[in-house]
C-alpha cells in the first residue's frame, strides 16, 4: 500500500455523518431494554460503523504520519473504553478509559508539534488538508548509490574530527545500541568528538532512542536533540545514519511530498554521510530518500549490529 494519504470526495462529511449516526445509535442502545433484540441491532450497527470510520480516518492520514497514528489509536482505545463505561454504567471503565485517552491525546499532540503537523487535522483524518497536494507523492530519484565497507568506514572515523550519530528505528530492531555505545567510547578515547542527533519522533514514540542509548550507558550530555545539532552539520566530518530513513529525508523540503514540512535532520550538510541499512527500502512514508544518491553519501548494507561490530573490529 502506498504511503500517500487515500482520500475520498467529501470525506469530512462522511466522517461527520458516521459520527452522528453512531451517537444516535448509542442513545437508542441506552434507551431500549437490556438484552432486547433492538439493543443488539444497535450495537452491531455501531460496530460496523466504527470499523469503517476507523479505517477511513487512518487511510486519510497517510504513511508519513504513521508514528502519530500509533499514538492516536492508543488514545482512541481509551476513549472507547470510557464511552463503554457510560453505556454499561461502569465507573472503573470510565476512569481508566479517560486516563488512557487523555494521555494518548497529549502524546499525539506532542508528536504533531515535532512533525509540524496540525493535531486537529491528523485527529480527524486529514481534515482541512488539500486533497490535491495530499495525493501527490514525492519525486522519484534515479541513479547509482555508492557502497562502502566496514573497513573504509573505520578509516573515515579514525581521521574524523567530529562525528554525529543519528539513530532510528532500525537501530532498535537490530538491538545495535550496545555496539554503538562501544564504538562511541572507542572514538572518544582517540580524541574524536562524538555526539548523537535525536529526531523527536525517531523510533516509535518520542524518547525511544534516548531510552535505548541510556540503557547502553551512553553519556547523556552527548545525546542532543534535533534543534541542537541541525545548524552545525556543515562543521561535521562524518555522520552515521543508523537505521533512520524518513527523519533524514531531504524530500521533506520538496512541496507536494507526503512528508513535506516535516522537520528533519539535515545530515546531508556534513562532509561525509554513511547510511546503515538492510536494503534500499523506503520508510514509513513510502517516499524515496534522495540522501542515498548524494555524492557525499555511502551506503553500508547489512544488519546494523553486525556492521557496527565489524567497524569496531577494524578499529582495534
Amino acid at each position: 500500500m502506498p504511503g500517500r494519504p487515500l482520500t475520498l470526495p467529501g470525506r469530512n462529511l462522511l466522517n461527520l455523518g458516521a459520527l452522528i449516526v453512531s451517537l444516535l445509535l448509542m442513545v437508542g442502545f441506552m434507551l431500549v431494554p437490556a438484552g432486547s433484540g433492538a439493543g443488539w441491532t444497535f450495537l452491531a450497527a455501531m460496530t460496523v460503523i466504527a470499523l469503517v470510520l476507523g479505517a477511513h480516518l487512518v487511510l486519510a492520514i497517510g504513511g508519513g504520519d504513521m508514528p502519530v497514528v500509533v499514538s492516536i489509536m492508543n488514545s482512541y482505545s481509551g476513549w472507547a473504553s470510557a464511552f463503554t463505561g457510560f453505556m454499561v454504567d461502569n465507573d472503573l471503565l470510565i476512569i481508566t478509559g479517560a486516563l488512557v485517552g487523555s494521555s494518548g491525546a497529549y502524546l499525539s499532540y506532542l508528536m504533531c508539534q515535532a512533525m509540524n503537523r496540525s493535531f486537529v487535522s491528523v485527529l480527524l483524518g486529514g481534515y482541512g488538508t488539500d486533497s490535491t497536494s495530499a495525493a501527490a507523492g514525492g519525486s522519484q530519484h534515479e541513479g547509482s548509490v555508492e557502497e562502502t565497507s566496514a573497513g573504509e568506514a573505520a578509516h573515515l572515523l579514525q581521521n574524523a574530527r567530529r562525528v554525529v550519530i543519528t539513530p532510528g528505528y532500525g537501530m532498535a530492531v537490530a538491538q545495535a545500541q550496545y555496539p554503538v555505545a562501544t564504538l562511541t567510547e572507542m572514538l572518544r578515547s582517540e580524541g574524536v568528538e562524538v555526539t548523537f542527533g535525536i529526531h523527536p519522533v525517531a523510533g516509535r514514540l518520542p524518547g525511544h532512542m534516548n531510552v535505548l542509548l541510556a540503557e547502553a550507558k551512553v553519556p547523556y550530555d552527548i545525546v542532543l536533540e534535533m534543534d541542537e545539532v541541525n545548524d552545525s552539520f556543515n562543521d561535521v566530518d562524518v555522520v552515521l545514519v543508523i537505521g533512520a530513513n524518513d527523519t533524514v529525508n531531504p524530500a521533506a523540503q520538496e512541496p507536494g511530498s507526503p512528508i513535506a514540512g516535516m522537520p528533519v535532520l539535515r545530515v546531508w550538510e556534513a562532509s561525509r554521510v554513511i547510511v546503515f541499512k538492510r536494503s534500499m527500502a523506503t520508510g514509513y512514508a513510502g517516499v524515496d530518500n534522495p540522501l542515498f544518491f548524494r555524492e557525499n553519501t555511502s551506503m553500508l548494507f547489512g544488519d546494523a549490529k553486525d556492521t557496527v561490530e565489524a567497524i569496531i573490529r577494524a578499529l582495534e
